[in-house]
């Protein structure tokens, strides 16, 4: 007798070899993704730090802050700019929407600056601007700031960025 077809037991073991297979796959295509968007945000926040120093050196001072992100700072300052760093508004990979912005604080004596993506840190926006507002002299952090780093935030400054004595 002549057998067509596969019996319930082999299309069984098929299916959880594919099972197996996929489960490995998934975690590591999410980790790659999750790089990328690490990569895009460093990149990205280099670029608008490139913009403001170019700012600060055509205007004698850095950018005021504008809102609580960087999308107004972007637009209506930078992209305007000449030379013209900036191609368009930034999003950080990061936010809770496709259009969530990175962050741009300034200190006090308007000397220092953080501009920042929330990274892999799970934190909010408000977080990020709570903390950072008590950038202290020399752009050093509080510690609270650097906890954020620690758990994934992405920052750049032109500060110090170490721990306020």
């Amino acid at each position: 007798m002549k057998r067509q077809g596969f019996t319930i037991l082999e299309i069984l073991v098929v299916l959880a070899v594919l099972a197996i297979l996929i489960g490995i796959a998934v975690p590591r295509i999410k980790g790659m993704q999750e790089q990328a968007n690490i990569t895009k945000a460093k990149s990205e926040l280099k670029t608008i730090q490139l913009a403001v120093e170019s700012y600060r050196m055509n205007h004698g001072s850095y950018p005021e802050k504008s809102g609580d992100n960087c999308t107004k700072l972007t637009e209506t300052l930078l992209i305007k700019e000449s030379p013209q760093i900036v191609p368009g508004i930034m999003y950080d990979p990061f936010g809770a929407t496709v259009t969530s912005e990175y962050f741009y604080m300034i200190s006090v004596d308007t000397n220092y600056y953080v501009i920042g993506s929330l990274g892999t840190s799970g934190k909010k926006v408000e977080d990020a601007l709570d903390v950072f507002l008590l950038m202290g002299t020399g752009g050093c952090f509080v510690q609270e700031a650097l906890d954020l780093i620690a758990a994934g935030m992405i920052v750049v400054t032109n500060g110090s960025g170490t721990l306020c004595e």
